[in-house]
């Protein structure tokens, strides 16, 4: 069983992905590198709101970022990253398959 200051590290990290901002910003860097500029003009999101969340996203290692001369230059940690998005992805398709076999059976 988990300690209690464990379950608290899950309990955060499984927060910290339940923003939608900080998922769609995960999104757009899965689909690669790119600078703060680049994800304002994608999301509409504020450069606050945006360095903030990227921020968060760093520091729970989902995020690296280097600098490229004046800009910064943000990526997706590629494999974690699409571990939980397949993860998530084939839990939500099993429990779509799951309903929609229960609407064909009524």
């Amino acid at each position: 069983m988990p300690s209690p200051e464990l379950l608290e590290e899950f309990s955060q990290f499984f927060r910290l992905l339940s923003e939608p901002a900080r998922l769609q910003l995960l999104c757009h860097l899965r689909q690669g590198p790119t600078d703060v500029a680049s994800l304002i003009a994608a999301t509409g999101f504020s450069q606050s709101h945006i360095s903030r969340q990227l921020s968060q996203l760093q520091r729970a290692g989902l995020v690296s970022c280097e600098r490229d001369g004046v800009r910064l230059i943000y990526r997706a940690n590629a494999e974690l990253v699409e571990e939980l998005c397949a993860l998530v992805q084939n839990r939500m398709k099993q429990r779509l398959q799951q309903q929609l076999a229960q609407l064909q059976a009524a």
